[in-house]
Order: C-alpha cells, then structure tokens, then sequence
C-alpha cells in the first residue's frame, strides 16, 4: 500500500470515527439521567412524574434532589442543575438574569395548581383563618405563624402574597414540613404554614396519618370563606393557590424538555391529579346530555 493510500485510508477512519461519537452525544429526550431540583414542598409531586417518566423511558434514569426554591434558581443559572420546579412568580430583574445566563426566553412549563395551606392541630377547636389574622400574626413578635423553614417555598409565596419580603416576616420554624406536623401538638395557640402537596395523596397511607394529625383552616377573604379543594384551586379562589412550573436550560430537545413535555401531557396530568393536585392543562368536564 503506498503512502497517498495509506493517508487518504486514515483521513476516512476519522472522519467516520468523528461522526460516529458526534451521533452518540446528540440529545436524546429517551435516555440519560437527570437530577430534577424541587423544594420539598413540592417533592411528592415531582418524583410521581419522574417515576412515569421512567417507566415510559426505561433507558432513563430521574433523580429527585430536594433544595430551597431560591438556591436551586441560583443552581439553574449557574449552570449547576438542568432543571428546577418553581412556585413564586419571579421579578423582572429575575427574569432578565434568566434569560442573560442561560440565554433562553422565560418560558415557565405550568403543570399543576398546588396551595400554601395553614394547618393547627387536629384537637383544635379553630376552623379557619382571615387575609387580616394572617398579616398581622406575620408582624407580631409572638410569631404566631410556624414555616418549614427559611428561604422556603412557602415562606416565598405567603411573603409575595402579602406584598413583603420574607425578611420583614416574623414567624417560627420547624425544619421540614413532616417535622411540622409531627411537632404542631406542642404549639397548641401556633398556626402552621406548609405545602397541600406534603400530605394531598389521597390514598397515601404515609399521607393519611399525617393528614390526620392536622386540621386544615379555610381562609377567609373579603367574607368568603375558601378551602384549598380542586375547586378552589381550580378557580383560584383559594386566597394562597400558587402554580407550580419548571424551568429549564436546555435549548435543545433533550431528558430535560423531554420531560417537561411529558409533565404538560395528559398522562403526565393523570399523574398530577393522583397526587391530589389540580392539573394545568386539564380539567374535569361535565357533559349534560338532553
């Protein structure tokens, strides 16, 4: 063989070696593993999904990593984690940070309505709590109000609700909303501030048993009272029902968008509804036949 053959022989071995690797890195929504980043109040929700995500792509492997809301966004944009399931509505300052890192339009993938809901101790005699009880409990030096914990989703929500930052808040914690709820009994005249997803499937047992430590209080509005039920979720009456989305920084169609995609389906919505949730993008319907 002299040498141009020989040249030209291994000119082609690269190019087709190069082509070769090029094709095993292309994205693929159908396998590869995935570290999906959620506070804990939304925990539940987030590994249902992952689990029928799985059994779709069995080439897939989903791990759910739990992480304050807030550091799991710093995690997004700093390149540290794929994907995160977020709750607040983020400030424009926040948005443009987004869009500036990873250099993708905001665009938040809604798949289910989930509530901030307040909870005392199943012995209690109060049944529910006012817009006005809530915002002066929040400013009083009795911290009449137990969280799961600082920087936590909930603290986020009910803060953004009443126009605050978490900072000027006063308030207690418990680490870890099952925590919250284990330890309530010991705080008779404390109200608790925990996630509806923490306990809201419906035939859980672990759920049950710590539904049935707790009372939930309805919250009185403008002299309505309203309870966090698909209804009141459904139609956002629920004074503290917040919208649960994911956030991605994957341009291209891969694990993450594949599974964000997945989320927003209707099976993916099932899925979403079993966990006691209101699903975004569907909703039950009643056809009355004449």
């Amino acid at each position: 063989m002299n040498n141009s053959l020989k040249i030209a022989l291994i000119i082609v071995i690269t190019i087709l070696s190069g082509c070769s690797k090029k094709k095993e890195s292309s994205p693929s929504y159908n396998k590869g593993d995935l570290t999906i980043l959620t506070d804990e109040s939304f925990q539940s929700v987030t590994e249902a999904l992952a689990d029928g995500y799985m059994i779709n792509y069995p080439e897939t492997k989903l791990k759910v990593e739990t992480k304050k809301e807030d550091l799991g966004f710093l995690d997004l944009l700093n390149g540290k984690a794929r994907i995160v399931v977020m709750s607040k509505e983020l400030s424009p300052d926040e948005i443009k940070e987004y869009e500036k890192q990873v250099e993708l339009k905001f665009l938040p993938a809604k798949f289910a309505a989930d509530a901030v809901i307040f909870v005392v101790p199943n012995t209690s005699s109060k049944e529910s709590v006012s817009m006005d009880e809530i915002e002066k409990g929040l400013q009083s030096e009795e911290k009449e109000f137990i969280f799961d914990g600082t920087n936590s989703s909930n603290l986020n929500f009910v803060a953004q609700k009443l126009h605050k930052q978490p900072k000027d808040l006063k308030f207690s914690v418990i680490p870890g909303s099952k925590n919250l709820i284990e330890e309530l009994n010991k705080y008779p005249n404390k109200i608790g501030v925990i996630g509806l997803n923490t306990f809201s499937r419906p035939y859980d047992k672990a759920s049950i048993e710590l539904r049935n430590k707790v009372k939930i209080l309805k919250v009185e509005s403008k002299g309505q009272l309203y309870a966090p039920d698909y209804s009141g979720m459904r139609e956002m009456k629920y004074p503290f029902t917040r919208i649960l989305y994911f956030l991605a920084n994957e341009g291209n169609f891969n694990i993450a968008n594949g599974f964000i995609r997945f989320s927003c389906t209707q099976l993916g919505q099932m899925i979403v509804q079993k966990e006691g949730l209101q699903p975004y993008n569907i909703y039950k319907r009643e056809v009355q036949m004449r």
